[in-house]
């Protein structure tokens, strides 16, 4: 007598049957079972969700530049000031020299309803990613990517920046940037530096009132901008011409000013996509100026250029 199937197991049973049936219509025609299928296997998904799947019905994540970790009383500072996006937490040192500019931070945070916390210098030195974090920093959102297409306007100074890759570098030129004038920047998604913890603090706050765009090369960027009326002019050590001599009026049509990386310069493609190319002379020994150096003196003689 066969034992009658438990009242959990019904319908466990009642597939066995048709799976059963199934299979003997297959044996009577010679056809093979099919091979079982497997459910699909998701991806594991860390805290951030960088290396799943996007879960379903929820919208992904804005594209960043980087700069969630802000470093130094300056540009923490601006970072406070400019409420360009949401700062999740201010980190003070313990026992860090009084001065103004910290009861400043601990004020704009405080008004702005952002947790200050303080914590013990080994603490903070730890989480540091720069050399001297002056006994601050702070976690934001990631700074937002700005199009190409929205940096070009009736006025437009860009500064391109061909594959710079030392983050004090970018940093200085950001902050020359910013004090010149410059209403963009546009930086290669690929062998370039983006928006790192030493970036944003070289940079002394300018990160947070630069729209920064990212796009896959340098030439091609030219080329729109080109075709979008965009003047561009690249600095280029072996170049004939002065940036100081140039005969282009700049004050009336948008700009964009080239740098090329530390020692290479310009690359072939992004000088051949120049509507000009200038030099600095140079009147001492040195052949040559760093870029972040080149960079300030050429911001500011087209910004000079533009305001008469």
């Amino acid at each position: 007598m066969r034992d009658k199937p438990r009242r959990g197991n019904r319908g466990q049973v009642r597939r066995d049957a048709v799976a059963r049936k199934e299979a003997a219509k297959r044996a009577a025609w010679g056809k093979p079972a099919p091979a079982q299928q497997q459910p699909p296997r998701r991806r594991a998904t860390g805290a951030g969700g960088g290396a799943g799947e996007p879960v379903r019905g929820r919208p992904s994540a804005p594209r960043g530049l980087g700069g969630e970790q802000v470093e130094g009383r300056r540009a923490v500072r601006e970072l406070l000031i400019a409420g360009r996006r949401r700062v999740k937490d201010v980190w003070i040192a313990e026992g860090v020299d009084d001065s103004a500019v910290l009861h400043e931070i601990v004020e704009l945070a405080t008004d702005s309803r952002i947790a200050v916390r303080r914590v013990a210098r080994s603490r903070l030195d730890g989480e540091a990613r720069t050399d001297s974090p002056q006994g601050v920093l702070a976690h934001a959102e990631p700074l937002p990517e700005a199009e190409l297409d929205d940096l070009i306007t009736p006025d437009a100074f860009l500064l391109c920046l061909d594959g710079i890759t030392d983050p004090h570098n970018l940093g200085a030129l950001l902050r020359t940037a910013e004090c010149a004038g410059v209403t963009g920047v546009v930086l290669p998604k690929h062998r370039a530096v983006h928006i790192t913890p030493t970036v944003a603090k070289t940079a002394a706050g300018a990160v947070e009132y630069l729209p920064i765009a990212v796009v896959p090369g340098i030439p091609a960027a030219l080329r729109a901008l080109t075709s979008a009326g965009v003047w561009s002019i690249g600095l280029d050590a072996d170049a004939s011409g002065s940036i100081f001599q140039m005969e282009f009026d700049v004050a009336g049509a948008p700009v964009a000013l080239v740098l090329g990386a530390e020692g290479a310069g310009l690359s072939r493609l992004a000088r051949e996509r120049c509507d000009l190319v200038a030099a600095i002379p140079q009147r001492g020994a040195i052949d040559s100026l760093n870029v972040a150096a080149a960079g300030a003196v050429a911001c500011f003689e087209v910004a000079r250029r533009r305001s008469s």
